[in-house]
Order: structure tokens, then sequence, then C-alpha cells
């Protein structure tokens, strides 16, 4: 299975969640394919201390980087626009990491399913 890690799932990796950690130990033990796009890669980094970036740059080496193109970021306009008509708020950065897990054909990792359940992109939970 294809999984796009958010930035919740990042930040709780990198602070020694239970539930993240075990995940990504089945990530590869499943032989799951990570993924990862820029706008997780800047949210989680401009939250991050010094001393936590080496671990950060740890744990992006073994994901695959993906940047999808102008017809998705359309489509992440088109589901803020739907969200906003129907009262409801979805960020830029959410909108944008479920459209790059429609583009890669993945699931999202996350503990966020509440905000990505405004987009038709499958979500699973630690």
């Amino acid at each position: 299975m294809r999984l796009l890690v958010d930035s919740a799932f990042v930040i709780d990796y990198l602070r020694d969640d239970a539930g993240a950690v075990m995940r990504w130990d089945e990530v590869f033990g499943r032989g799951d394919e990570p993924l990862i796009n820029e706008i997780v890669v800047c949210e989680v980094r401009a939250g991050l201390r010094e001393h936590s970036v080496a671990a950060f740059n740890a744990f992006l080496e073994p994901i695959e980087f993906v940047q999808p193109g102008p017809e998705h970021a359309l489509l992440a306009g088109r589901w803020r626009a739907e969200a906003r008509a129907s009262g409801r708020a979805l960020s830029l950065a959410d909108s944008l990491i479920a459209a790059a897990a429609e583009a890669a054909d993945a699931v999202v990792l996350t503990r966020n399913v509440r905000d990505f359940a405004m987009t038709p992109v499958r979500v699973e939970t630690y």
C-alpha cells in the first residue's frame, strides 16, 4: 500500500508516540511504500527545534518525495471551495496533502481524520 504521511504522523513519530512508532515499523515490515510531499516537510520543519533536525532528516531518507502537478492543485482548490460552500474550512495544507495522495494513489496516514474527511481520499490512522 502507498502511504502519504501527514504532518501529524511525522510529528507524533518524532515525539516517540508509541502508536506512530509502531505503525512506522509496520510500514516497512509489511512492504508499504511511504511517501511525503513538500507541504508536510515544510510544516514539520517549521516547528522543529534545531536539536530535532537531524532526526527529521533521517526520517526522510527512506521516503519517496512526491509532487503532483497543477491539475491536482486545481483539485485541492475545488475541495476547499466545496468545503467553504458547505460552511466548513479545509486548510490549504490539508487540501494539498490530500491532492498529493490522490495523485499518487495513496492513503493518507494521519490521526487528523476529521479534516481529511472533507476530501475523497482514503485515510488510515494509528
